[in-house]
């Protein structure tokens, strides 16, 4: 067998032999900087791969829809030909006014106790509660990012600022609400006032907490030792981890200001009634919860606010999670 073995191998390198005769062993590559640029594989982007993971949630994509053609009617709705006016107290050829009537072709909706259009009321309502809400957010997102990451990344001021989180967030809520209320006049920036006043203190809290989790990372101590300011570490190596954080905070940021304004609406501290909103809507249907012809006068503003809190939740939840970059794949 080894006779046979050797006799095989021989014959072998003698194909090979003439196979090459002439001819190099090896032959030299063309160099090509174009074919050096080029990867085996698609680029990574993490925009394109965060759209990637969020369009696959169906649920998140169909919402986002309902989402986006709600906002777009509520802003679009007084320029439709036919449309009345929020404010007009609507009376019939004898001069009564149309109190509580139902839904009907020419009041789609019906209207309130005081004879006005409810269908005009609603998406008036919901402009005025959209504009409280997404001012809060950003409010809340600025001053809650800003104030979380000087206290989680800049330990000479961590006791400072722990010792004024402690004092603005045992003070109630309602209680500061009721104060701001009492010495200003109710309108829309003396809610925006109110409610963004403590709402930033769980973002700065939560952007805090995450913070103090990375800012001693390797890559982190290596910076700074190479004399990299921090804002530049901030911003390079700490603020793209933070991104679906930030996301789902102003995403949830939005629903939450509405619903504080309907319970300022509940309690009697929100909008003045010529001001519509969802606040002031809602609680004007309360009342009629008890007669059964006119619960509608609830059930529709309650519908669209539910509509509104239920997309932004489900939708920020998505894009949160498909801003995380541990979600990523190529």
């Amino acid at each position: 067998m080894p006779t046979m073995q050797k006799q095989a191998f021989e014959a072998i390198s003698d194909a090979a032999s003439k196979a090459l005769a002439g001819k190099p062993p090896f032959e030299r590559a063309p160099y090509s900087p174009e074919a050096g640029e080029e990867a085996p594989h698609e680029a990574y982007s993490y925009w394109r791969s965060t759209m990637r993971i969020f369009l696959r949630n169906k649920t998140a994509v169909a919402f986002l829809a309902i989402m986006a053609a709600l906002l777009v009617f509520t802003f679009v709705q007084p320029l439709i030909p036919g449309q009345k006016s929020p404010t007009e107290i609507f009376n019939d050829e004898r001069g009564i006014q149309i109190r509580n009537a139902p839904p009907s072709r020419e009041f789609w909706l019906g209207t309130n106790s005081i004879g006005q259009d409810l269908w005009s009321r609603i998406w008036a309502g919901t402009r005025t509660s959209l504009l409280i809400a997404f001012a809060v957010a950003i409010i809340d997102s600025a001053l809650g990012i800003a104030m979380g990451v000087v206290w989680g990344y800049i330990r000479a001021v961590e006791g400072m600022f722990t010792e004024l989180y402690n004092i603005f967030d045992n003070i109630p809520q309602t209680l500061m609400l009721i104060l701001i209320s009492y010495v200003l006049r109710p309108s829309v920036s003396t809610i925006i006032l109110a409610l963004s006043i403590t709402s930033w203190l769980t973002t700065a809290r939560f952007i805090r907490n995450q913070i103090v989790i990375i800012r001693d990372r390797d890559y982190n101590l290596a910076s700074r030792c190479l004399g990299s300011p921090p804002l530049k570490i901030i911003a390079r190596n700490i603020m793209p981890f933070l991104i679906s954080v930030i996301t789902m905070r102003a995403a949830i940021a939005i629903p939450n200001a509405i619903s504080n304004e309907v319970f300022v609406s509940y309690i009697g501290l929100g909008l003045p009634l010529a001001i519509p909103s969802l606040g002031n809507l809602i609680t004007s249907g309360i009342d009629k919860m008890l007669e059964p012809s006119l619960r509608y006068q609830l059930i529709f503003p309650a519908a669209v606010l539910c509509l509104i809190t239920v997309s932004f939740y489900i939708v920020g939840n998505a894009l949160a999670d498909a801003s995380d970059p541990k979600n990523h794949t190529i």
